[in-house]
């Protein structure tokens, strides 16, 4: 990734690492030259590395890889900080996943609006065996996200990303509301 750095000097030159016999040759001199333009990028990265592992300040393309890393996805499309915001969350979105908490959290981080839950709530529990279920109220989890007009909140892919955060037993209705 950092190879393509225009320019890019090595802060270690493998000259200087050299007894003093080869570096008064000058063909070694030359030749180790060679091998520091290769090393630079590798030296860099490992100065750097942890701002690569910040979510804050690794570069666009690296922000990718370690959002995939941690178990979270971008959309391509979102803005650089929105992105950011993401990756940033995902070791919290892990604690909270399954919860309202989690759920209101990532989504509105990926879409930048308002998140409103109504949860059923409820639990059924019987002390004698083969009790039958209570009647089916209209349990599960109904999702408003408000959005501003031309903010870009696909139903399919809100609907994804709800199912992912959810327990799978809870049914769920999502609702995408426009100001």
């Amino acid at each position: 990734m950092r190879a393509a750095v225009e320019g890019l000097g090595s802060p270690y030159s493998l000259a200087e690492l050299l007894p003093t016999v080869f570096r008064e040759d000058p063909f070694t001199v030359r030749f180790t030259a060679g091998w520091d333009e290769v090393v630079a990028p590798v030296a860099t990265t490992l100065d750097c590395l942890d701002a690569y592992l910040d979510p804050w300040l690794a570069p666009e393309d690296f922000l990718v890889w370690l959002a995939d890393r941690l178990g979270t996805g971008l959309d391509e499309n979102w803005p650089l900080a929105r992105k950011r915001a993401v990756t940033a969350h995902a070791l919290r979105g892990h604690r909270t996943r399954g919860t309202g908490e989690g759920l209101r959290a990532r989504l509105a981080l990926a879409t930048g609006g308002e998140v409103e839950l109504h949860d059923s709530g409820g639990v059924h529990t019987s002390v004698r065996p083969e009790t039958p279920f209570p009647d089916r109220t209209a349990s599960g989890v109904v999702v408003r996200v408000t959005v501003e007009h031309e903010q870009d909140a696909d139903p399919v892919e809100l609907q994804a990303l709800v199912r992912e955060c959810l327990p799978a037993h809870v049914p769920c209705h999502l609702e995408v509301v426009r100001r």
